[in-house]
């Protein structure tokens, strides 16, 4: 038992083994599945806020280790409307790390899916160019879901960041406060090569999307082809 213990400490504080690091491949993969699956729900995310989102975040199969008061480790991607005004389509992905305490009761132990709405372009230069804390650095709120959500409402407006999660088929809107996000370098480095930053990566047009990110992009582009949010 106390061998196990101390396996679960090192898979916390180092992560997932360096194999499941280095798929970069499968993660961007399983980034378009989880992000098809979603939108193709109607009463998911709302049409309206996803139209007006200037990035998305997808972290597949982000996991919850009970240690002491609970933790959380997910690698994922974001990907932004590409250009200096986020107005063109959808970027090629960087990628992403997710860390933070206990994200609750509805993670149970079981592998959840993350989807993050970013709504400003604060917050997405925020997120790509360093760590940030949801909830302190950046503002963040449960993203309302259903076709007819009150998109409107004050916590709403104000959140540069809207979360839901998915475990066991349920979706949710789901508060992230505590947790922190950052540009997962290493990841991006084995992917588009050495000095590839993630704000290159989604601002330049000229970086190619590798084939793994085909199912992501072509599903956002046309579910919310033209950023209408007000600028």
């Amino acid at each position: 038992m106390k061998r196990i213990f101390l396996l679960m400490v090192v898979i916390v504080l180092t992560g997932l083994p360096a194999s499941a690091q280095k798929d970069e491949t499968n993660r961007i993969k399983n980034a378009g599945k989880v992000m098809s699956e979603i939108l193709n729900v109607p009463d998911d995310i709302p049409e309206d806020l996803l139209d007006k989102a200037e990035c998305v975040i997808v972290l597949p199969s982000v996991m919850k280790f009970a240690i002491g008061i609970g933790g959380s480790y997910g690698r994922g991607v974001m990907t932004c409307r590409s250009g200096k005004e986020f107005n063109g389509p959808w970027s090629a992905p960087s990628m992403m790390a997710l860390e933070g305490a206990s994200f609750g009761l509805q993670l149970g132990g079981q592998a959840t899916d993350f989807v993050l709405l970013v709504m400003n372009q604060r917050g997405a230069d925020s997120i790509l160019t360093s760590k940030v804390k949801l909830g302190g650095d950046v503002a963040a709120a449960a993203g309302p879901k259903g076709r007819n959500a009150a998109a409107s409402t004050d916590v709403t407006m104000r959140a540069e960041i809207l979360s839901y999660s998915r475990s066991r088929g349920l979706f949710a809107g789901i508060s992230l406060e505590g947790s922190t996000l950052r540009p997962d370098n290493d990841g991006n480095k084995r992917l588009y090569g050495k000095g590839t930053t993630a704000k290159d990566i989604v601002i330049n047009s000229g970086i190619r999307p590798p084939a793994s990110a085909q199912l992501l992009l072509a599903t956002l582009n046309k579910k919310s082809p033209t950023n209408k949010s007000d600028k």
